[in-house]
């Protein structure tokens, strides 16, 4: 399934920036191990703006500083009905799978903390999910950010 997809740009927006998870890799050399770290983020406006960034280097910072910029180059539009979804949403990325389901003004969100981080960001006040399969945190948050889209 092919879909248009609409970036919006970055300027003059007010964008919150939330760590969902920080991965740490090792590659053993002659002199001992050399660490990687990978970063996922997810920045938003609350307001039905969200973009999600994954950047990989040697410290922890600096990856966080990549995935950050990739987020702002990945900043879609997202359809909110007041403070929830407009429908129910089963979306997939690899072996995770997340079904979102709008919820009534007060529920809260429930989910867990890479499905919330994406969902917050987004601006959803009000919903129900349940992750299904695998449950890494980068793929249930991709999973997500695919479904809202």
């Amino acid at each position: 399934m092919r879909r248009e997809i609409d970036y919006v740009e970055a300027d003059g927006l007010d964008l919150k920036e939330t760590v969902v998870k920080i991965n740490r890799s090792a590659k053993v050399m002659k002199g001992g191990r050399r660490f990687g770290f990978s970063a996922l983020v997810v920045l938003g406006d609350g307001n039905g703006i969200v973009g999600l960034g994954f950047g990989k280097a040697r410290e922890v910072p600096p990856s966080v500083e990549k995935a950050v910029s990739d987020a702002r180059k990945n900043l879609t539009r997202v359809q909110l009905k007041g403070t929830t979804l407009p429908h129910p949403y089963t979306a997939r990325f690899r072996s995770s799978q997340v079904k979102l389901l709008p919820a009534a003004p007060g529920t809260g969100l429930v989910a867990g903390a890479a499905v919330r981080a994406v969902l917050e960001a987004a601006g959803v006040t009000d919903c129900l999910t349940k992750a299904l399969g695998s449950k890494n945190p980068m793929n249930l948050a991709k999973a997500t950010y695919e479904g809202l889209l």
